[in-house]
């Protein structure tokens, strides 16, 4: 039996070149009249810079910091899809509101906590290629590599080069 695919997962770093991938998780979205679900995942910082940060930091001022940094963070998602779908989507514009989530925690087991709690059928992520070498090729990125083993659903690796 083929599983409909009614929520559509995209991982991304927010890197410029991750947009490759962000356009094949839209273009799945389109195609499968789905909802598309854009997360980044900030990974905790180590307790050697959490010290030194507050070592110059008040509490107030770092909370502070940490709100403007999600806010900005959720508008260039927010932006991203807008852009995409006025530019790219005109003959067949996603049919449900995108969601953006912002989540903290280590990369991988986020992305499938949130996958499990949305109930995506389908989890789009690039993956950073090394082509110079055979051994290069036949690495993925740890992230993408970690949600392949920690998944039970499918995952997408979209190649991104460099």
């Amino acid at each position: 039996m083929i599983q409909d695919i009614n929520r559509v997962l995209y991982a991304s770093d927010l890197g410029e070149s991750s947009k490759q991938a962000f356009y094949m998780a839209v273009n799945e979205a389109a195609k499968h009249n789905a909802q598309l679900i854009f997360l980044h995942v900030v990974e905790p910082a180590n307790a050697a810079t959490k010290t030194l940060v507050e070592g110059y930091l008040s509490s107030p001022g770092l909370a502070e910091m940490r709100a403007e940094g999600i806010d900005k963070l959720k508008a260039l998602m927010t932006d991203r899809i807008e852009t995409f779908c006025l530019e790219e989507l005109m003959d067949k514009p996603l049919q449900q509101q995108p969601i953006t989530r912002l989540e903290e925690g280590p990369a991988a087991e986020t992305i499938i906590k949130v996958a499990d709690e949305l109930q995506a059928d389908l989890i789009v992520m690039g993956s950073r290629t090394r082509t110079h070498s055979l051994l290069g090729r036949f690495f993925l990125g740890s992230a993408a590599q970690a949600v392949l083993q920690l998944s039970d659903r499918p995952v997408l690796i979209v190649p991104i080069k460099e």
